[in-house]
């Protein structure tokens, strides 16, 4: 049963998007994708609230995940947070067993 993560970065005087920059350009997003269970790792920029990022993180299940926070790239992720001065909020999903067409009256392809 896959598992997603919603994490709220918010900062201050455009922090939070500093932040996202260097995750990328240093190249953890890129090994985060690359983990062994990860099946999304996205950020975006609240239209609401400039000063929050959100990361939308998806995992196979709650082992990898696990591992994940076990491994050294959480060192390098905590650092960068603390250099940014970012706060937090998390959101956890789990999968539903509806069938994947459950909502298909409501979306338009």
């Amino acid at each position: 049963m896959s598992l997603t993560v919603n994490l709220y970065y918010t900062g201050k005087n455009g922090s939070a998007k500093r932040f996202v920059y260097e995750m990328i350009s240093s190249g953890v997003v890129t090994k985060i994708r690359q983990e062994p269970g990860n099946l999304k790792y996205h950020y975006f920029q609240s239209l609401s609230d400039p000063e929050t990022i959100l990361l939308i993180d998806s995992w196979e299940n709650q082992i990898v995940l696990d591992k994940h926070h076990e491994s050294p790239m959480m060192t390098t992720i905590a650092t960068l947070r603390d250099k940014y001065d970012l706060h937090m909020h998390v959101e956890r999903y789990r999968e539903d067993d509806a069938p994947d067409d459950t909502d298909s009256d409501f979306i338009r392809k």
